[in-house]
């Protein structure tokens, strides 16, 4: 049993001090320009579900279905279907989204290499040509995305630091992850996203690098 199974609502508020100490302000600036058919992995309770524009069709997933219940109480201005379903393994035909979109979510995937897969998988590319506007992928074309063309994968996470923050995480890793059995404080999360041949178009850093805004493009 690890950290993330106890009740949901024990768990936000163990997180609500790093909340308002700096992920809030992020999640207020990246959520809400997010549109399109929007995929977010690990949905848990739905923190980001009334952040969305009404511009958005969100599909949240997560494995935990009573993490799943608190978010379907969570009220949002964009039209919203929660799903239980693994990261690593999604129930989603290819080319079904156009973002891809995780919060503190690939420091706990057993397998993100896969996850960033799945996630590739279910994004639409972009097409060489657009006669219909309207239309994307198999016959239909990308609509634009905040710019890019095609799909989009936007991720909030807490990774491996720069410098003392490196030090920090690699020092305080034992412990975290004999307490949360799941989480990984010092994940490389931008490289593996690269690695999942992604292209990265920014990496966005904060709190010593600890704290990550990533955004790629397939």
């Amino acid at each position: 049993m690890s950290a993330f199974d106890s009740p949901s609502s024990t768990y936000d508020r163990g997180m609500l001090p790093l909340e308002r100490l700096i992920f809030r302000r992020l999640r207020r600036r990246i959520f809400p320009r997010l549109g399109g058919d929007v995929l977010e992995l690990g949905v848990g309770t739905g923190v980001n579900l009334p952040l969305y524009g009404s511009g958005a069709r969100v599909t949240g997933c997560d494995a935990n279905g009573e993490m799943l219940a608190w978010a379907a109480r969570r009220h949002a201005r964009a039209p919203a279907a929660l799903v239980q379903a693994d990261v690593q393994r999604l129930p989603f035909a290819d080319g079904s989204f156009d973002v891809v979109a995780a919060s503190l979510v690939f420091c706990s995937v057993v397998d993100p290499a896969r996850a960033l897969a799945e996630a590739r998988r279910v994004l639409h590319r972009p097409a060489p040509t657009c006669p219909d506007r309207g239309r994307r992928a198999e016959g239909r074309c990308p609509e634009l995305v905040e710019g890019h063309p095609g799909g989009r994968l936007v991720l909030l996470e807490h990774t491996r630091g720069n410098g003392l923050g490196a030090w920090l995480t690699d020092a305080l890793h034992p412990l975290w992850d004999t307490w949360s059995r799941e989480c990984r404080l010092n994940r490389e999360t931008a490289r593996t996203v690269a690695a999942a041949g992604f292209q990265v178009q920014r990496v966005e850093r904060h709190a010593l690098g600890i704290v990550r805004v990533i955004e790629a493009t397939v």
